[in-house]
C-alpha cells in the first residue's frame, strides 16, 4: 500500500524549508526524503518520530489521522 504524506510537504513548505534541509536533519539523502514525501518509499518509524518531534506535532497529525497537531 502506498501512503502519501501530504502533510510532510505542507509542513516543510510552511517552514520555508527545502527537502535537503529535512534530509540533512534526518541524516538521509534528499532523493530518499523525496520518495518519503511522495509515498514511494516507507518511512521508518524512528524517522517519523524524529519528524513529529521536529515539527512539534503528534504522529497521528503527521500521518493525517487527525487534524489537530
Amino acid at each position: 500500500m502506498r501512503v502519501y504524506f501530504r502533510r510532510l510537504r505542507d509542513m516543510r513548505e510552511d517552514a520555508d524549508l527545502k527537502q535537503t534541509d529535512i534530509a540533512d536533519y534526518l541524516g538521509i539523502q534528499q532523493t530518499v526524503y523525496s520518495r518519503y514525501e511522495r509515498g514511494y518509499q516507507t518511512i521508518p518509524l524512528e524517522l517519523l518520530i524524529k519528524l513529529a518531534d521536529y515539527y512539534h506535532v503528534s504522529l497521528d497529525y503527521l500521518t493525517g489521522r487527525v487534524d489537530r497537531p
